[in-house]
């Protein structure tokens, strides 16, 4: 009698919940909407494009560095296309975050700090061969680290400090700076292409010369100007502290 009842007793196997059956038939319940259904647990949405973009500036800068100052045929050719192309990832980058709202811290940090490497990193390689004068890059570094240090200051007491005018016109100027000297110092190996675009004469110079004179001020004079309104706009900032 007692084995019978034992077997009486036997509770039936209980079968799979509606939970579970739910999640067997519909996996991405319960997931967030930017998570990964294929991934392991706690994989992250892939990097977006603007980002990328930033990304490939700073491997674009090392390429660039790499061109200039390793001696092969046309490397100041490829040195100076390899510049354009990081000067147009600078603002396809922006662009795009902003027209698609993607938006994002880690774009809001290394945006900027990408567009300072890259130019203050040509600016001191040009040292070296004597394409600018030493003074002039000290001084852009100098503001680039200057205005830096401001807005890790303001960040420190929860304000924003945007961009101003002056400072995006500063940066233009930079890019075209660069990019005429780059064009100056690359087109004789570049032949009778080279000579026909950037080689014909402008007052007994070619014309890319000149506009390499004619930019560099530009550039001094937005740097000097723009770093100053900055510091002076702000001044409440630091000089609260000291």
């Amino acid at each position: 009698m007692i084995e019978p009842l034992r077997r009486s007793c036997i509770l039936p196997r209980a079968g799979p919940t509606i939970a579970a059956r739910d999640a067997n038939r519909h996996p991405h319940i319960g997931k967030d909407a930017g998570e990964s259904t294929t991934g392991p647990p706690g994989s992250r949405q892939r990097m977006n494009l603007p980002n990328k973009l930033t990304v490939s500036r700073l491997v674009l800068t090392l390429a660039f560095l790499l061109a200039l100052l390793i001696e092969f045929p046309w490397n100041k050719t490829v040195a100076l296309l390899l510049f354009s192309a990081a000067s147009i990832t600078d603002w396809m980058d922006g662009a795009i975050a902003r027209s698609r709202n993607l938006i994002t811290d880690f774009g809001k940090l290394m945006d900027p700090l990408a567009d300072k490497i890259l130019v203050c990193s040509a600016f001191i390689a040009f040292i070296q061969p004597g394409y600018i004068a030493a003074w002039i890059v000290v001084l852009i570094v100098a503001r680039e680290l200057a205005i830096t240090g401001l807005r890790l200051l303001a960040a420190s007491k929860h304000v924003v400090l945007a961009a101003e005018g002056y400072g995006k016109h500063k940066t233009i100027w930079q890019l075209i700076t660069i990019i005429a000297i780059l064009a100056n110092v690359s087109h004789p190996e570049q032949g009778a292409i080279g000579q026909a675009i950037f080689g014909w004469s402008l007052f007994g110079k070619p014309w890319v010369a000149q506009l390499v004179v004619l930019s560099t001020w530009i550039t001094v004079a937005l740097t000097i100007l723009s770093g100053w309104l900055y510091l002076w706009r702000n001044r409440k900032l630091f000089l609260s502290d000291m």
